[in-house]
């Protein structure tokens, strides 16, 4: 999945090509509909991406001009009665996030009940399980509550693909199951929109001052780090890219509940194929174990 969703026009259609020339492999692009994205997806659809994914926001009036290009729509839920009127509005995939992904987060429910609930309230149509998966186990887990697959973000950040700054991916290394915080804390540039980061000096400086409201807080409109001429600002809702500089643990570092599991940097495709394989693995072995 390609996300383009602040990508000018021209560059969306530049990464759609260059991935086409670098993959005979599918692949999507992510769209975020807190945000204007009607100009990105007539490119996406003139450019012949066969999966468009909307996020935050009500995919229904996008469906039938994504279907009439030829491509299939995911839309991420965060409920059971929001995937059923995904799936009544057309969409033909559906993605269940649980409270415990990384980045912005859709609802507050945890993946496995979730992943469940929309598995039986969309009967056919496919779900992939979201948030708190890093490993094969994971995987298993969700296929075993029905889930047709899983989307996976966290443990690609682990990978050398992931443009995110080195001392970025560190954290994630050194970081537990306990690290990340559910907040709306980061919400300068993307606003009411709950998220979980690792917990950093940024979050405990808010929480030490009382927890106060945008426009009170310590350190407001600070600049912390600079990168690809921008300035990051304390409480942005930004990435720290590999050319960033200044102080980049204060920034805001997406990670899901599942970082615990990132233990190593390997390249993307050997994380995809230990997580098939381990998966394979365990439900065999749980198959055999049944059986026996």
């Amino acid at each position: 999945m390609l996300a383009l969703s602040w990508h000018p026009p021209e560059q969306v259609r530049a990464e759609i090509r260059r991935t086409r020339e670098l993959t005979q492999r599918p692949f999507g692009v992510n769209l975020v509909l807190a945000f204007p994205q009607a100009e990105r997806l007539a490119i996406c659809l003139e450019e012949g991406v066969g999966l468009i994914s909307f996020f935050w926001g009500d995919a229904a009036p996008f469906v039938e001009e994504v279907h009439r290009a030829g491509a299939l729509v995911a839309t991420t839920v965060g409920s059971a009665d929001e995937a059923s009127r995904a799936v009544a509005a057309g969409a033909d995939v559906i993605v269940a996030q649980g409270w415990e992904a990384g980045g912005h987060v859709r609802g507050d429910v945890a993946t496995f009940p979730l992943v469940r609930a929309v598995v039986e309230a969309v009967g056919r149509a496919p779900v992939l399980a979201a948030g708190g998966i890093a490993d094969g186990q994971g995987l298993a887990a969700a296929l075993a509550l029905g889930a047709a697959g899983a989307w996976i973000g966290t443990r690609f950040l682990a990978s050398p693909e992931a443009a995110i700054h080195p001392r970025y991916r560190d954290l994630l290394l050194l970081a537990d199951e306990t690290a990340t915080v559910h907040t709306n804390l980061f919400d300068v540039g993307w606003p009411d929109a709950p998220h979980r980061v690792l917990r950093n000096a940024t979050y405990e400086r808010w929480v030490l001052a009382g927890r106060p409201p945008s426009g009170a807080r310590p350190g407001e409109r600070e600049v912390l780090a600079t990168g690809a001429q921008r300035d990051m600002l304390r409480y942005q809702s930004t990435t720290p890219g590999p050319e960033a500089s200044g102080d980049i643990d204060a920034l805001s570092l997406w990670a899901g509940q599942s970082v615990g599991r990132v233990r190593a940097v390997k390249p993307a495709g050997e994380i995809v194929r230990e997580i098939a394989s381990t998966a394979q693995t365990v439900l065999r072995a749980l198959s055999a174990e049944l059986i026996g």
